[in-house]
């Protein structure tokens, strides 16, 4: 048998915050992001949801991106905005979400991207 005298104790510097309502288990500030953490969700949902918007819009299924908006319950700009994000260039939207690069520009500026030429667009993102 064990006695109390043989337990073992672990401590791990973690803060429990909350973001958006939730609690979210924060490591020490002396710790660095792993590559895993890398990709930024919202980007990678915003990719996600803008390709949907993308594939609905070419099936027939919407013929304005004032009716798409409609349906999905946001305004039009901000939907006219991220669906740019599905002409993003091959190399930037491979990298963004299977090379777990993070990007140098936010999601907003990432969206104004996609006028550039497909060359442009991986220099400003990838700094």
């Amino acid at each position: 048998m064990t006695s109390p005298n043989d337990t073992i104790r672990v401590l791990i510097p973690l803060k429990v915050r909350k973001k958006n309502g939730r609690p979210k288990i924060l490591p020490p500030a002396e710790h660095g992001h792993s590559a895993d953490q890398a990709q930024d969700p919202h980007i990678l949902r915003a990719i996600g949801r803008a390709w949907g918007w993308r594939r609905r819009m070419e099936a027939g299924e919407f013929a304005t991106i004032q009716e798409l908006a409609e349906a999905v319950g946001l305004a039009e700009r901000h939907v006219s905005r991220q669906l740019r994000l599905a002409y993003l260039a091959p190399e930037v939207l491979k990298r963004l979400t299977c090379g777990r690069e993070a990007s140098a520009v936010s999601l907003y500026d990432l969206c104004f991207l996609a006028g550039e030429t497909w060359q442009k667009q991986a220099e400003r993102v990838f700094r």
